[in-house]
């Protein structure tokens, strides 16, 4: 393991369908904002519109690099059909340093979206 690197992020969205999860997460890997995402399913409970609500949704975890957290999250909140979509980034304390360096690499190469 690698000491800790407040270089790489993982930036979490979650969605109401599986499908509409994939596409979020492939679209922001193609703009090389993520070198890669997994897509979980997941059970929320959670406060909206002044009662408790349930159900299910989609999980994506998105690895970045911690410069490309903003404008990854600027991205997700524009492609989400949400009105507050949980767009969150928590640092990675520690990893293999090829993982870290492979998500470094692939977050920089062409074709990288800059909005």
């Amino acid at each position: 393991m690698a000491a800790s690197t407040p270089d790489v992020v993982v930036v979490t969205t979650t969605h109401d369908t599986e499908d509409k999860a994939r596409a979020l997460a492939v679209t922001a890997v193609r703009a090389r904002l993520a070198a890669c995402a997994q897509i979980h399913p997941v059970r929320s409970v959670y406060w909206w519109d002044g009662e408790v609500r349930e159900g299910a949704e989609w999980r994506v975890d998105l690895k970045t690099r911690a410069e490309l957290a903003a404008r990854l999250a600027a991205f997700l909140a524009e492609e989400h059909d949400y009105d507050t979509p949980e767009i969150i980034a928590v640092p990675v304390v520690a990893g293999s340093a090829d993982y870290l360096a492979w998500v470094a690499a692939e977050t920089t190469g062409p074709g990288r979206h800059t909005p």
